[in-house]
C-alpha cells in the first residue's frame, strides 16, 4: 500500500505551525497579564502610600483612595524623595518603592544580608512625611500596611490592607474607626522605642491620650489586633538607626 508522504508532510507542517502559533499567543497573553499585574500592583502602592500620608478622596467616614487615572501624577507631585535605608544610611533611590519587603525579610535571615529598607518622604501643606512600609501576619493570612510618621516619629496616618481576615471583623483594620485612631500617635517615650498596641483593656476608647503607646482594638479580631501591634513594632524598629538621626 501505498503512503501519501506530501499529505503527511502538511500534516507535521500544519501541526508544527499551530504549536508555534499557540506558543506565541500565550506568551503574548502571559506577558500582556504580568504587565498589567506589574501596573495594578503599582497603582496600589501608590494609592497606598498617598492614603497614609493624608491624599486621598475621603468624606467624613469612606476609606477613597486618589483615583487610578491621576495617581502617578499624584504621586510625583506629593513623594519628593524615595530613599533605600540600611543601617543609619538613607541612599536616595527614585526605584525603592519596587522593593519587596517580604522578599527582603526573607533575605535578612541570611545574617550576611544587608536589608534594604525603602522609605518614601512626602511633603504636604509645609509639613514632612516619613511613610514607611510594614507586613505582618494576621489571623488567616498576610496584613501590610504603611506608617507615616514626622521627624519625632509621631504617627501623621497609616493606612492597613489584609489578604483574608474575618469579614466584620479582623477585615475592619482597613476601617476608618480604627485607621483613624492611629493619628497623633507617639512610637517613642523618651528615647525608648514603645511601639503602638491595639488593646481590649484600652482605658482611652475616644483615643484621646496620643502618649499611651496604645489604641482601642477591634471587638472580636483579637489575633488580627495583635497581629497589628507586632507588624509595627518590627517593622519600625528596623528604620529606628536612621530615623533617629532626624530627630537630630
Amino acid at each position: 500500500m501505498a503512503i501519501n508522504t506530501d499529505k503527511n508532510s502538511y500534516t507535521v507542517l500544519f501541526a508544527t505551525a499551530m504549536v508555534i502559533v499557540v506558543g506565541t499567543l500565550l506568551a503574548f497573553v502571559a506577558s500582556y497579564f504580568k504587565e498589567q499585574i506589574t501596573e495594578n500592583k503599582r497603582i496600589e502602592k501608590q494609592q497606598n502610600i498617598l492614603y497614609a500620608m493624608g491624599v486621598n478622596e475621603n468624606d467624613e467616614t469612606s476609606v477613597e483612595f486618589v483615583s487610578k487615572s491621576v495617581v502617578g501624577q499624584e504621586f510625583s507631585k506629593y513623594i519628593t524623595k524615595q530613599y533605600v535605608v540600611i543601617g543609619t544610611e538613607a541612599v536616595e533611590d527614585s526605584k525603592a518603592y519596587l522593593i519587596d519587603i517580604k522578599k527582603e525579610a526573607a533575605a535578612a535571615k541570611n545574617p550576611t544580608y544587608k536589608r534594604r529598607l525603602p522609605l518614601f518622604v512626602g511633603e504636604k501643606d509645609n509639613a514632612t512625611f516619613y511613610i514607611i512600609p510594614v507586613r505582618g501576619k494576621g489571623l488567616w493570612d498576610a496584613i501590610w500596611g504603611y506608617v507615616a510618621i514626622d521627624n519625632q516619629l509621631v504617627v501623621q496616618g497609616v493606612f492597613f490592607d489584609h489578604a483574608g481576615e474575618t469579614p466584620g471583623l479582623g477585615s475592619n483594620i482597613k476601617e476608618r474607626f480604627f485607621m483613624d485612631d492611629f493619628k497623633g500617635e507617639h512610637f517613642l517615650d523618651g528615647e525608648t522605642f514603645k511601639g503602638i498596641t491595639a488593646s481590649k483593656g484600652n482605658s482611652d476608647p475616644k483615643n484621646k491620650d496620643k502618649l499611651d503607646f496604645e489604641v482601642d482594638a477591634i471587638a472580636g479580631a483579637t489575633i488580627t489586633g495583635d497581629g497589628i501591634s507586632a507588624m509595627l513594632k518590627k517593622d519600625l524598629q528596623l528604620y529606628l538607626p536612621y530615623l533617629k538621626t532626624l530627630k537630630q
